[in-house]
């Protein structure tokens, strides 16, 4: 049993289906997307929100928005596609080591990293859990470099009291069938430049500015009504994803302390009960803990491993200690709505045993 997608109201749903049927309207920033953009940008006290579709065309747009170019400071310890999505538009990414408390950027390593070919910093909020953001904002400033996040795990994170997603000039959100929140596949951009909207906007529907005009080199990266639909009905329900979330994370919090290790939380951000990620004391641990889970059709995700310094396709190559040595004892345990009580026990009690 691995992570579950949530599906919510299913005639609801099928309402909106009706409606795209009704209006012959499915894709090109239909009137289900532009609500969406709408609800969303006000549920997470956001200005500027872009539907688009993937999490990893956002971080694309972000980069062609800012027009990156040169080196990134970014952090090994991330999904592939954080690093992946600098190397498709020719940005080299330059490892920053991590934090092996929070699991995030440590900013205190970037400084050193940044040359006159540095453009960027690009840091994860690993899990949701807020990186050190004034810290990072402050380089930037000092070094005139831009700040795109990687905040794919981060949906309504509050830091301060104030929604994670203001920092820095770009956020990215993934909207993947796994996330806290989903569209079955989807993405967002949160530009706190106003000037750099309409910018975005064309870069995600080919560069096209109208019929006559096509001013950038973009692509083709538009969400579609059928997702924004089940974007929807899933924002209607969010509450009770996450009450019952936090539910789960409470109890493997409470039975899990003092027999593994937790990722160290930002006091100044709030959880989203999205992830619950576990720390072993060693990767021969990690391997029978995995292993007796998976005896019982239970697949705990490690996540994310390898390090993405140890990538071949990366140049020049970096060694960060500190993010391969949390990467092999990591485990992400299976956590969403629908998780069963008697199987929750069953994961934590497998975990003791071991």
């Amino acid at each position: 049993m691995k992570t579950k997608t949530y599906l919510p109201n299913k005639d609801k749903y099928k309402r909106y289906v009706d409606e795209i049927y009704e209006n012959g309207w499915i894709t090109n920033n239909g009137p289900l997307v532009k609500k969406l953009e709408k609800r969303l940008a006000k549920y997470l006290g956001v200005k500027n929100l872009i539907l688009v579709s993937n999490g990893t065309v956002a971080l694309e747009i972000a980069y062609r928005t800012l027009d990156i170019k040169g080196f990134a400071i970014t952090t090994p310890f991330s999904f592939v596609a954080t690093t992946s999505s600098l190397v498709t538009n020719g940005i080299s990414p330059i490892f920053a080591d991590i934090d092996e408390k929070s699991l995030n950027i440590d900013h205190r390593n970037i400084e050193k990293l940044i040359t006159q070919n540095t453009s960027v910093i690009v840091p994860t909020h690993v899990f949701g859990n807020a990186c050190e953001v004034e810290e990072i904002d402050s380089i930037a400033k000092r070094h005139n470099l831009k700040v795109v996040y990687d905040a794919a795990h981060a949906f309504n994170v509050k830091y301060k009291d104030e929604s994670i997603l203001n920092y820095g000039d770009i956020s990215i959100l993934s909207f993947h069938a796994t996330k806290l929140f989903h569209t079955i596949e989807g993405g967002a951009l949160i530009i706190n430049d106003d000037s750099l909207v309409e910018r975005a906007r064309y870069l995600i529907n080919f560069g096209i500015k109208n019929s006559e005009s096509i001013p950038h080199l973009g692509t083709n990266a538009k969400m579609n009504e059928f997702e924004a639909a089940m974007g929807l009905c899933v924002l209607d329900e969010m509450e009770l994803i996450k009450e019952k979330r936090k539910k789960l994370y409470k109890i493997y919090q409470d039975k899990l302390q003092d027999i593994v290790i937790f990722q160290e939380q930002n006091v100044n951000s709030t959880p989203n009960y999205s992830y619950f990620p576990v720390v072993f004391d060693s990767e021969v641990q990690l391997l029978k803990v995995q292993k007796a889970l998976n005896e019982k059709d239970l697949f705990p995700r490690r996540y994310f491993y390898p390090s993405l310094d140890t990538l071949d396709y990366i140049e020049p190559k970096q060694i960060c200690a500190i993010s391969r040595y949390i990467s092999k004892k990591i485990l992400c345990l299976p956590i969403y709505p629908e998780l069963k009580g008697d199987i929750q026990i069953n994961i934590i009690d497998t975990i003791k045993n071991i």
